[in-house]
C-alpha cells in the first residue's frame, strides 16, 4: 500500500486520530501467530497452496487472467423428458447462454508476479498428468467448478415440483446441468454451479468473512526485554533434543491462506478492500458449498409458504440425495512424499486417516478447510480429551497396580482366604447349602484390586481432572476459534430453519440484534409443544426403568435356578453367572431401546420446532443424551447403591412379590458386581459402536460395489471404478449420520461418564478409554475421508449443548464417587474398625494390615439356623451388624451399625464439599481466554479499524485522479 502521509494526517484528524499504522507498528509488537498484525504494504498475492493448484481447471491454451473475470459466460443445461424409442433414452438439451455483468472493477482484481511462474507451471504440470480429474469436478466445458449435486430417479412421480425448483434454482442465479448416471440407469444427477455474482449476492447476505488484507509476523515485546540471546539459547536448546514424533512435517501440508489474512463481512459496495487474486479461487470449495446449500433451503417448488427448501424434496422423494462432491479420489499410484498430494481429500487420507499414522497429531486446519468449523472443532475437542486421557489412565493403572502387588498380603482377603471353620448362611433357599467364607477367596482378591487403599485419592484425582479438562478446553476453544475467524461469528448470523419459517410465517416481530422483521414463535404455542415433549421424555424414561425392573426380577429368577443345576462349575459359580447373564441380556435391551429412543427423540424436537438449526440440534442432542444415559447407567445406579440394601436377614428376608427372594451383595461386597457391570458395557458398547460406525458402512459399499460391476442398477457394467465421474463415485458412497456429529459427541460424551462417574469402582475405566479413542480418531477419520460423501461444510463457535452436559457430568461423578465409596465399597467400615475397634484403637496410629486383624469377625452377625425349621441346630454367619441371637435384642443393629452409618455419611458431606471446592479453585484460576490472546485480539481489532480507514483513503484517492474531481465518499 502507497501512503500519502499528507491526506492520511488530514484524513485522521477528521476521524480523530492522530498515529498512522507506520508509527503505530514501529511500537512494541506482540508474539507471531497466524494472525499476527497487518503488513505496511498490501501484498499483491496470496500464497499459491494446494487449494489454489486444485482449484484451477485445466485448459490446453491458458488465457489472461483479467479476460475471464470481465465477463462470465454460464451454460445451464435442463433436461426434458425422456423419450423411449427402439428402447433408448434420448435427452434433449436446452442450452442457455447468459452474460453476466461484473460488480468488480477490473482493477481491484490484483495480478500474478512473474516470481509466482514456476509455481504455476508446476501446478499445470501437476494437474496435466491427472486429465481426467478434472472431469469428475467441473461441467462439461471443464470451466464451471461443481458446486453441489443434486440425485433424483427419473423414474419418480415428482416431475412438477421438481422442474419448479430447478427453475426458481435457475432464477436465483445457480447454473444447472444434468448428467446420467453410468452404473444406473434411473439415476440422473444435477450438477449445480455458482457463479461469481450469484456468489457475491449471498455472501453479502450470509455476512460471510472473506480476506481483505495480509498479515506479517512480529516478535513479542517480552522478547526484548528478556533480550534475544536467552531466545537464541533456548532455540538451540530445542534443537539438539529428539524430534516430537507425533508432529507432522511442515513440509507434508499446505499453507492456508486463510490463516495469513484478515477478514471482514463481505460487501459488494466494498469489494475494492478484499484481495481478490481468482475469482474461482476467491471463495473456497467448502464456502461456495454453503452458499449454495443456503440457496437450496430457501428455494420454492410449489406456491405456498410451506412449499420450500430441498430437505422436503429429499422427505418426499422428489430427490434421493443433495451433496456436495469430494475433490477426487484419495488414493495415489504414485508416493505423496516424491509427486505431491492430487487434492486435499488424498491429502487427509496420506496425513490423517491412515492408520499408519496412529500416533501422529491431526491436520486440524486441514480438516477445517475440507469438512467445514463444525467438523474441525468436534476432532478438536476429540483429540484434545484423548491427550487429557493420558494421565487419567495412567493414574489408574497405578492404582489398579498398587491393589494387585498388595493383593495377597491384605489382612482382610487373608481372613477370607484363611476362614475354613466359618460356615456362612445359604445364599438362596431351598435348594443353597451352607458354605464356608474361604470359598470366596478369589472374589475377595479380585474385590481388592479395585477397592484400596488408592480408591479414594483415585476418585479425588478424576474431579480434579474433569475440571482441569473443561477448563482447559475452553482456553484450547479460544484460540481455535481466533485462527478460525469465529470471534465475531454469532449465533445471531445463523439462518432461521426453513420448517420454522413456514410455520410460523403469519406472526412477525422485529429482531432486537438486526432491526428486521422475523417469523416469531408465540410463547402460548412453545409452552404447550415444550410440555408435550417433556411428558414423551419421562415415558420414555420410565420404560427404561421399566426395563431395568424386568432384568432385576431375571436375576433373581436366574438365581434360583443356576443354584439347582445339575452342572457343577455353574452350580458353584452360580452367583457370578447370574451377574454375567443379567449383564449381557441388560446390554442387549440397551441397544434395542436406543434404536427406540432416537425416533421418539427426533419426533419430539420436530414437534418442538426449533427457531435455528443449532437449536435443533441442542435439543434433539438433550433429548438423545437423557434416553441414553439413564439407559445406559440405570442398571449400573441399581447395582452400585441398591443392590443387598433390602434383602434382609436370615430368617426374615424380603421377597419381591412374596415369590422371589432379593438379591444380597458377595460377602467380599457389592463392588466386584459394579465391576463386571461396567466393564461388560464398556467393551461391548465401544466393539458394536466401532462396527457401526466403520464395519456397516464399508459393507454398504462393497454390496453397492459389487452391483455396480455386475450392472445391477441396468447401467453399464464398470469395471474400473477410477473410470467414474466423481459425481457417481460420491453418489455409491454412504450418507452422513441424518443428525449431523450428535452420534459422534453422544458416544464421546457417554463414554466420559463412565470414565468419570463410577471410576472409583473402575479405576481401569480411563485406560480402556484412551486406547478406543485412539481407534476411534482413525476410525472417523476413515469414515469421513473414505465411505461417507462429503457433508456440507457448516460453521461453530464451540461444541454446543454438549459442553453443558459435560460440566453437569463432573458434577454428578463427584456426588456419585462419595456414595461409591461410602457405601458400596468396603472403605468406611474398615475405617471404622481400625479406629474404633481394631488392636490400634489405643495406639497412636490406625494405618495398616495389623490394625485389620479381626475385620471380617467384627463384619459377620450369627444366625441359629434352628430358627429357619433346619434339621441341624447350629449357627451360620451373614454380612451385617445385628445383635447374635443369645442377646437381650436379637438381631437388632449394634452400636458398630451406628457408627459405620454415621462415618458414611460424615465422609459423602466432607468429600463433595472439598472436591467442589478445589473444582471451583482451579475453575477460578484458569481463565477461559489466555491473556496474550485477549492482547493480540484487542490490538488487531484496532489496528484493522485503522487500516480499513487507510483503504479507503487510497481507494478516495484513486477515484478522484481517475475522475479528474473529488469523489466524496464516507465508510459506514
Amino acid at each position: 500500500m502507497v501512503h500519502h502521509s499528507g491526506s492520511i494526517q488530514s484524513f485522521k484528524q477528521q476521524k480523530g486520530m492522530h498515529t498512522s499504522i507506520s508509527e503505530i507498528l514501529k511500537e512494541k509488537s506482540l508474539k507471531p501467530s497466524r494472525r499476527s498484525l497487518p503488513c505496511l504494504a498490501q501484498s499483491q498475492t496470496h500464497p499459491i497452496n494446494l487449494n489454489h493448484f486444485l482449484s484451477v481447471p485445466l485448459s490446453p491454451e491458458p488465457k489472461p487472467e483479467v479476460e475471464g473475470l470481465s465477463q462470465s459466460v454460464s451454460t445451464s443445461c435442463s433436461l426434458l423428458p425422456p423419450q423411449t424409442e427402439d428402447g433408448k433414452d434420448h435427452y434433449v438439451e436446452e442450452s442457455e447462454v447468459t452474460t453476466c455483468e461484473t460488480r468488480a472493477d477490473e482493477s481491484f482484481l490484483l495480478q500474478k508476479p512473474v516470481t509466482r511462474a514456476k509455481l504455476e507451471a508446476r501446478t499445470d504440470s501437476l494437474q496435466g498428468k491427472n486429465p481426467a480429474g478434472s472431469s469428475g469436478l467441473f461441467f462439461r466445458d471443464g470451466k464451471k467448478r461443481i458446486d453441489y449435486i443434486l440425485v433424483y430417479k427419473k423414474s419418480s412421480p415428482q416431475v412438477e415440483k421438481r422442474c419448479t425448483f430447478e427453475k426458481n434454482l435457475r432464477a436465483e442465479g445457480l447454473m444447472l446441468e444434468k448428467e446420467p448416471s453410468l452404473t444406473n440407469n434411473d439415476i440422473m444427477f444435477v450438477k449445480v454451479h455458482a457463479p461469481w455474482d450469484t456468489l457475491c449476492k449471498y455472501a453479502e447476505q450470509m455476512n460471510i468473512r472473506m480476506p481483505f488484507r495480509k498479515k506479517c509476523y512480529f516478535t513479542d515485546w517480552k522478547s526484548k526485554t528478556l533480550g534475544s540471546r536467552f531466545h537464541l539459547r533456548c532455540r538451540q536448546i530445542k534443537s539438539w533434543l529428539p524430534r516430537n514424533p507425533m508432529k507432522l512435517d511442515k513440509e507434508a501440508l499446505p499453507d492456508l491462506e486463510e490463516t495469513d489474512c484478515y477478514t471482514a463481512p463481505f460487501s459488494r459496495a466494498r469489494m475494492h478492500h478484499f484481495t481478490i487474486n481468482n475469482r474461482e479461487t476467491f471463495f473456497s470449495n467448502s464456502t461456495r458449498s454453503r452458499i449454495v446449500h443456503h440457496v437450496l433451503q430457501r428455494t420454492k417448488y410449489e406456491d405456498g409458504k410451506s412449499k420450500m427448501g430441498i430437505n422436503r424434496l429429499l422427505g418426499n422423494n422428489t430427490y434421493e440425495a443433495a451433496f456436495p462432491p469430494h475433490e477426487g479420489g484419495y488414493k495415489s499410484r504414485h508416493p505423496i512424499k516424491t509427486h505431491g498430494a492430487q487434492n486435499h481429500r488424498h491429502l487427509l487420507y496420506e496425513r490423517w486417516a491412515r492408520w499408519g499414522i496412529w500416533y501422529k497429531y491431526q491436520p486440524l486446519d486441514l480438516i477445517r478447510r475440507y469438512f467445514g468449523e463444525k467438523i474441525g472443532l468436534y476432532f478438536a475437542w476429540l483429540g484434545w480429551y484423548t491427550g487429557m486421557l493420558i494421565p487419567a489412565a495412567l493414574v489408574g493403572v497405578f492404582v489398579f497396580l498398587y491393589g494387585l502387588f498388595t493383593m495377597d498380603s491384605s489382612q482382610v482377603s487373608k481372613e477370607i482366604c484363611e476362614a475354613n471353620t466359618t460356615i456362612m448362611c445359604p445364599m438362596c433357599e431351598e435348594t443353597c447349602e451352607p458354605w464356608t467364607l474361604s470359598d470366596s477367596c478369589v472374589f475377595a482378591k479380585v474385590t481388592h484390586l479395585f477397592d484400596n487403599g488408592g480408591t479414594v485419592f483415585f476418585a479425588i484425582f478424576m474431579a480434579i481432572w474433569a475440571t482441569v479438562f473443561l477448563e482447559f478446553w475452553k482456553r484450547r476453544r479460544a484460540e481455535l476459534t481466533y485462527d478460525w475467524d469465529l470471534i465475531d461469528w454469532e449465533e445471531e448470523e445463523e439462518e432461521l430453519r426453513p420448517q420454522f419459517e413456514a410455520k410460523y410465517s403469519r406472526v412477525e416481530r422485529v429482531n432486537p440484534i438486526s432491526g428486521k422483521p422475523e417469523p416469531f414463535q408465540p410463547f402460548s404455542d412453545k409452552l404447550s409443544r415444550l410440555m408435550v415433549s417433556v411428558s414423551g421424555i419421562f415415558f420414555m424414561i420410565s420404560l427404561v426403568l421399566t426395563a431395568v425392573f424386568a432384568v432385576v426380577v431375571f436375576r433373581l429368577i436366574a438365581m434360583e435356578k443356576f443354584a439347582s443345576l445339575n452342572w457343577y462349575f455353574v452350580k458353584k459359580n452360580w452367583q457370578f453367572a447370574t451377574s454375567g447373564t443379567g449383564v449381557c441380556i441388560n446390554f442387549m435391551i440397551i441397544m434395542s431401546l436406543n434404536v427406540v429412543y432416537e425416533k421418539v427423540a427426533y419426533l419430539l424436537t420436530n414437534l418442538e420446532h426449533p427457531r435455528t438449526e443449532s437449536e435443533w440440534e441442542n435439543s434433539f442432542a438433550l433429548k438423545m443424551f437423557l434416553f441414553q444415559f439413564v439407559n445406559l447407567n440405570s442398571s449400573t445406579f441399581y447395582i452400585a447403591f441398591f443392590l443387598g440394601r433390602f434383602a434382609g436377614r436370615p430368617g426374615k428376608y424380603n421377597k419381591l412379590f412374596n415369590r422371589w427372594r432379593l438379591e444380597e451383595c458377595h460377602p467380599s461386597g457389592c463392588l466386584i458386581d459394579l465391576c463386571l457391570q461396567m466393564g461388560v458395557i464398556m467393551f461391548f458398547k465401544q466393539i458394536w459402536n466401532n462396527f457401526m460406525e466403520l464395519g456397516y458402512p464399508l459393507l454398504q459399499n462393497w454390496w453397492s460395489r459389487r452391483k455396480m460391476k455386475k450392472g445391477g442398477g441396468g447401467g453399464q457394467n464398470v469395471e474400473n471404478k477410477a473410470q467414474l465421474p466423481q459425481w457417481d463415485k460420491d453418489w455409491n458412497l454412504q450418507p452422513m449420520n441424518a443428525h449431523g456429529l450428535v452420534d459422534e459427541y453422544l458416544e464421546m460424551v457417554l463414554q466420559f461418564g463412565f470414565t468419570t462417574i463410577f471410576v472409583a469402582a473402575f479405576p481401569l475405566a480411563p485406560l480402556l478409554a484412551l486406547l478406543n479413542n485412539i481407534i476411534e480418531i482413525r476410525l472417523d477419520a476413515y469414515k469421513f475421508v473414505t465411505q461417507w460423501r462429503r457433508p456440507m461444510p457448516a460453521r461453530a463457535t464451540d461444541i454446543g449443548i454438549w459442553h453443558g452436559i459435560l460440566e453437569g457430568i463432573g458434577v454428578l461423578a463427584v456426588i456419585t464417587n462419595a456414595f461409591v465409596i461410602a457405601i458400596t465399597s468396603d472403605y468406611i467400615p474398615r475405617f471404622v474398625y481400625a479406629f474404633k475397634y481394631g488392636p490400634c484403637r489405643d495406639k497412636g496410629r490406625h494405618h495398616g494390615n495389623e490394625c485389620l486383624q479381626g475385620y471380617m469377625n467384627s463384619s459377620l452377625s450369627v444366625f441359629e439356623m434352628e430358627e429357619a425349621n433346619s434339621s441341624q441346630t447350629r449357627f451360620c454367619r451373614y454380612r451385617d451388624y445385628r445383635a447374635p441371637p443369645w442377646s437381650s435384642g436379637p438381631y437388632e443393629f449394634t452400636l458398630q451399625f451406628w457408627h459405620v452409618l454415621a462415618a458414611r455419611l460424615a465422609f459423602i458431606i466432607v468429600f463433595e464439599h472439598l472436591v467442589f471446592g478445589i473444582k471451583s479453585f482451579i475453575a477460578y484460576l484458569i481463565p477461559d481466554m489466555p491473556k496474550d490472546l485477549c492482547d493480540r485480539m484487542r490490538r488487531e481489532k484496532y489496528l484493522m479499524q485503522e487500516m480499513m480507514y487507510e483503504a479507503e483513503l487510497e481507494h478516495l484517492q484513486k477515484e478522484r485522479k481517475k475522475n479528474g474531481r473529488r469523489y466524496h465518499h464516507e465508510w459506514p
